[in-house]
């Protein structure tokens, strides 16, 4: 017996595969697709370039909140 490896799909292989795409989706919903992923992708690049919160703004943020925390305590003692 011989064992027969499946290797990269040549460039005949690909045309075969698109246009069985292309029958099953149609040209048009190819298109949209495309459009969507292209958008998802660069959405994504864009994110992953920019930080949530800069640092000074997530700092100052958990200062305020170890501070009402520390607060609230011995205000509901004095009630």
């Amino acid at each position: 017996m011989l064992a027969v490896g499946i290797g990269p799909i040549g460039p005949f292989e690909g045309l075969i595969i698109l246009a069985i795409v292309v029958l099953i989706f149609g040209v048009g919903k190819i298109g949209d697709v495309g459009g969507a992923l292209g958008k998802s992708v660069r959405e994504f690049r864009k994110a992953a370039r920019e930080p949530d919160e800069p640092e000074e703004l997530v700092s100052a943020s958990s200062a305020e909140e170890s501070d009402s925390t520390a607060k609230a305590p011995s205000d509901s003692k004095s009630s």
